[in-house]
Parts: C-alpha cells; structure tokens; sequence
C-alpha cells in the first residue's frame, strides 16, 4: 500500500531538531518517521480521553488518601476527647501545697512522653495499624 505524501517546511530550535535527529538515530528511523509518529499521537482524538483517565485515576487515589486522613485525624480526635474526659472525671484536684511537686513531675513526664512520641512516629508501628491488628485478631 503506497501512502501519499505531502511536503511540508517547518522551522524549529536547534536544540529540538538535535533531540530530533539523535532519537531517529537512536530507534533507527527516519526523521520523518519520528515526526508523523509524534503528530499522530498528539492530533490523536483518544488522546485526550487517555490523559483524562489517567488524572482521573489519579484524582481517585488522592481522594481515597484524603479520605483516610480524614479518618484517622476524627479517630484522634475523639481519641483524644473520650480519654480527656474519662481523666477529668476519675481524677481529683490537687491540694494547693502538692501543686509545685506535681507540676515538676508533670513536666518530666510529659518530656518523656514527647520523646517516646517523637521516636515512635519515626520507626515504631502506628497506632492505626495496631488497632487494625487487634480488631482483626479478635475475631
């Protein structure tokens, strides 16, 4: 089958007709090969149909991520509410002599506290994922 061509001039950087002439070389086509393969894939009216799904796909994953965040920041949230209320209502003030003792003792333990968190965020096992072992484990 004998396709017909058409003579056509184009002016182009130097810098792209050397992209061009070292990518014919390197495939072993000629550059006009090159060039009608690279005008059917962008005049191509499926192209935009795959660039399209492709985003999309993408947009999915990043909305499931998002949404996972989401779940994980409400469930320490609540966390976080349920324990501060159980600790405000099962724990009774403290005389005013004990306080300066108490807020020493404070302070080292939530310096401790901070530590363990710091270290645990950068090599030890997530919470989330220990509740999903413990909740798959019991059943």
């Amino acid at each position: 089958m004998i396709r017909s061509h058409v003579k056509q001039t184009f002016r182009i950087e130097t810098g792209l007709s050397r992209d061009l002439t070292d990518l014919a070389r390197r495939r072993g086509l000629t550059r006009t090969e090159v060039l009608e393969a690279a005008l059917r894939s962008f005049l191509s009216p499926d192209q935009e149909e795959r660039i399209e799904a492709l985003l999309t796909r993408r947009l999915d994953r990043i909305g499931r991520q998002l949404d996972r965040i989401e779940w994980h920041g409400e469930m320490s949230g609540e966390a976080m509410a349920l324990f501060v209320r159980h600790w405000l209502t099962s724990t009774a003030p403290l005389p005013d002599d004990a306080l300066p003792a108490a807020q020493a003792s404070g302070k080292r333990r939530w310096e401790a506290f901070v530590d363990a968190l710091s270290r645990r965020m950068e090599v030890g096992p997530k919470l989330a994922a220990e509740l999903m072992r413990d909740v798959g484990g019991s059943n």
